[in-house]
């Protein structure tokens, strides 16, 4: 059946989305970008909450890579060694309260965060 843009009738339950969101942002602690981007595109189109917040992590997420690259490349003026610190410790400080917002079901913006993929 091709993919229309519409919402599907496949739609997972408000605790299994919740579950989900929660795990989504938790992943993003220790794998980065893949948890985010696997959840948008599987878990994606089957609620408005889970899109929400897949969508917000993966921005999150994709922004955080940024941060990572940049420090990256200017470690050897020691002023990356800072940006890879902060991009650790902002990664998982806002990982772990969005986590909890999604799990109380709530949907909640990351602060530090470049808005890629709109709604």
């Amino acid at each position: 059946m091709p993919f229309n843009g519409a919402m599907t009738d496949n739609a997972i339950t408000d605790n299994d989305s919740r579950l989900w969101a929660t795990l989504i942002h938790l992943g993003g602690i220790f794998f980065h970008l893949v948890p985010a981007l696997i959840g948008f595109v599987v878990l994606g189109e089957r609620g408005a909450f889970i899109r929400n917040e897949t969508r917000s992590a993966l921005n999150f997420q994709l922004t955080l890579l940024i941060g990572y690259v940049v420090g990256f490349f200017t470690v050897w003026i020691l002023v990356g060694f800072v940006v890879l610190f902060v991009a650790v410790v902002f990664n998982i400080v806002f990982s772990i309260l969005a986590a909890i917002s999604a799990y109380r079901g709530e949907h909640w913006d990351y602060p530090v965060s470049i808005a890629f993929i709109k709604a």
